[in-house]
């Protein structure tokens, strides 16, 4: 009888811990996940099922050197909106269903790329608009011209259809999306079209988040 009791026991301890890792995380209360195109193939962006589902180590580290890796400020520049999680979504749904003046950029270098990405986002190095690091005024207005749908009119930059630009790259403590958006800024890009995503794969990731990888 005591074995019954011992068994039945257990049973209900293993049910209560597994309807305890069954609870679900939703992204908000009314979405469970978003899905979009990414590579040519849809992917169903969710957060961790795993009620118990830690920090990637990844982004555990809570005190890399400054400078170069300093807090960036909630306002990068007047004028640039600075995004959340919901926001960003909103983005990457418009862009996968056909909203081709929106653009949503991961400014790592590929090295960084490679261990995940938002699913969705296209990948332009800060390095490749950055004059200081070897990017030349041809290559720029390729990127410029070819990516973000620039015009060049004798010699001018014609921003009138240019896309709406939501950058990202490591989270709060990363300089290469503010790197990307400063430049930008420089060569007159509009600041209405550049949405800045302070939070990066660090909150991406803490939050448990789907990435994709290449």
């Amino acid at each position: 009888m005591r074995a019954m009791k011992a068994v039945s026991a257990l049973t209900l301890g293993l049910m209560v811990a597994g309807t305890a890792l069954a609870k679900p995380v939703g992204i908000t209360p009314d979405v469970m996940s978003v899905t979009v195109m990414h590579g040519g193939r849809s992917v169903e962006i969710k957060r961790n099922q795993d009620n118990k589902a830690t920090v990637d180590p990844a982004f555990a580290k809570t005190s890399r050197p400054c400078p170069p890796f300093c807090i960036q400020p909630i306002m990068l520049a007047p004028g640039v909106e600075t995004l959340g999680e919901t926001e960003v979504l909103d983005y990457l749904k418009r862009m996968s269903n056909g909203d081709k003046s929106i653009l949503v950029i991961d400014s790592r270098t590929p090295e960084w790329v490679s261990k995940g990405t938002i699913p969705g986002a296209v990948n332009i190095p800060w390095t490749g608009l950055n004059p200081a690091k070897g990017a030349d005024p041809i290559s720029i207005g390729e990127i410029l011209t070819e990516k973000f749908g620039v015009k060049e009119l004798e010699g001018l930059w014609d921003y009138s259809d240019a896309r709406t630009l939501v950058m990202f790259c490591n989270g709060m403590w990363c300089g290469q999306s503010p790197n990307n958006i400063k430049n930008l800024l420089k060569f007159g890009y509009p600041s209405h079209k550049i949405k800045w995503y302070r939070g990066g794969m660090q909150n991406w990731s803490n939050l448990g988040f789907t990435v994709a990888k290449p």
